[in-house]
């Protein structure tokens, strides 16, 4: 988003804000989240919290990042409050950013990537039923690396973390196999 009021003025940052009375820290991220993008309803999840002294020209701030898995297609973001334009960006072309900002977001796209060698929490970036080939294409594009195909299948099977559907993907000559993730 690109804020509309100093400090920064026009510079592009990640959504931010207040946490309010009586919710708890995710319950004001996706307030927050919601109030200057008008996106709702996506899984996130902390990353990591910054409390350097200096971290603000004005007064002191301590930030609680988080990061949401989305589809940019599924949310036309809202500009809002004291934002001035709201924009999708690549990871690859994302801009110089207000704040220490450029931080938090190469640290949420650590933790993403630390996470997807931990557990399969994908929110909405998969059908709820995928192939392996769509999940590897995933991984590939977050990790901005190519897999080996067979490798990559073997590791992520032996992960326990898939159910087979025993289900085909239809419109697909020999429909490749349709996947979930395991509930926790």
């Amino acid at each position: 988003m690109k804020r509309s009021v100093e400090p920064f003025k026009d510079y592009w940052m990640l959504p931010g804000g207040m946490m309010t009375e009586g919710l708890t820290m995710e319950e004001s991220v996706s307030k927050v989240l919601y109030g200057l993008t008008g996106i709702n309803n996506v899984h996130i999840e902390q990353v990591k919290c910054y409390s350097e002294v200096d971290r603000h020209p004005v007064k002191r701030v301590v930030t609680v990042c988080f990061y949401a898995l989305v589809k940019p297609e599924n949310h036309p973001v809202i500009a809002k409050n004291y934002v001035s334009d709201v924009v999708w960006h690549s990871v690859n072309e994302m801009p110089n950013l207000g704040f220490d900002h450029n931080s938090l977001a190469v640290d949420a796209l650590a933790k993403l990537r630390q996470n997807l060698k931990e557990n399969l929490i994908f929110g909405e970036l998969l059908p709820e039923k995928f192939t392996l080939k769509e999940l590897q294409d995933l991984y590939e594009s977050i990790l901005d690396e190519s897999l080996d195909r067979r490798n990559f299948r073997k590791k992520i099977l032996q992960t326990d973390l898939l159910i087979a559907t025993n289900e085909k993907k239809a419109g697909v000559k020999g429909g490749p196999e349709l996947y979930s993730i395991k509930k926790k």
